[in-house]
């Protein structure tokens, strides 16, 4: 099954300070047809004006992952991490028990342009814990690489969680391929670019909600930014 979800049909609030699609419902926005996918829970595309961001407020029991695209996040939390964020850094921040944070645009004459990503864990009131790492262009480029796993394989964040995060860049003739298990649930995300997906052509912001496939193919890539979720059922 291959379910396509175009960019347009997604979620979307101006806060003036901060523009925001999103793919699942959120806040404001709620369809009852679209609440996540697997234990895939939010993915919010977010723009920070320069010089605001989102105050002090708490998580719990959740798997949080930062992918930034353009300008710096601030992070500050409860566990003592003072973080910047730049672009082809990925950050965990797993809740657990609760934690609090603040995240910022302290540029002057920038936006933030990120996604901010919510898994819900497989165990419930762990310690919370954050992990930040450096992915390289050069790591992604003409493949899927795995970026977030429950073991952190591969140089990846660990969450605690059942699913496996992958990012890639396209261009033309580059393609790759990722076994499914069919009985498990996949999701891909077209950050930016156009790309072919097992015969459907995603344009920036579309998606593919994937069950009962045995493979993932990806192909035709022009600027193409993706990211592709192995998720529990």
């Amino acid at each position: 099954m291959l379910l396509l979800r175009k960019s347009q049909d997604r979620g979307y609030a101006d806060h003036g300070w901060l523009k925001s699609f999103h793919s699942f419902s959120f806040a404001g926005y709620h369809d009852p047809r679209f609440m996540g996918w697997g234990n895939l829970r939010v993915i919010n595309e977010d723009r920070v004006a320069a010089g605001m961001g989102f105050g002090k407020h708490g998580h719990r029991n959740m798997e949080i992952i930062s992918y930034v695209l353009s300008g710096e996040l601030a992070h500050q939390d409860s566990m003592g991490n003072i973080k910047g964020i730049p672009p082809g850094d990925v950050q965990r921040m797993s809740a657990g028990t609760g934690v609090t944070h603040s995240e910022f645009n302290h540029a002057k004459d920038q936006t933030t342009h990120f996604l901010q990503i919510w898994i819900e864990p497989n165990t419930l009131e762990i310690e919370p814990s954050y992990e930040q790492k450096s992915i390289p262009a050069v790591n992604k480029q003409g493949k899927l690489c795995l970026v977030a796993s429950p073991d952190g394989q591969d140089n990846s964040v660990s969450i605690t969680a059942d699913a496996k995060m992958y990012a890639g860049l396209f261009e033309e003739n580059q393609s790759a391929k990722l076994p499914l298990d069919a009985s498990r649930k996949a999701y891909v995300h077209l950050i930016r670019g156009t790309l072919v997906v097992n015969g459907q052509t995603l344009h920036d912001g579309d998606a593919l909600l994937i069950h009962d496939e045995k493979e993932l193919t990806l192909s035709q890539g022009k600027n193409a930014e993706v990211l592709v979720f192995d998720l529990a059922p």
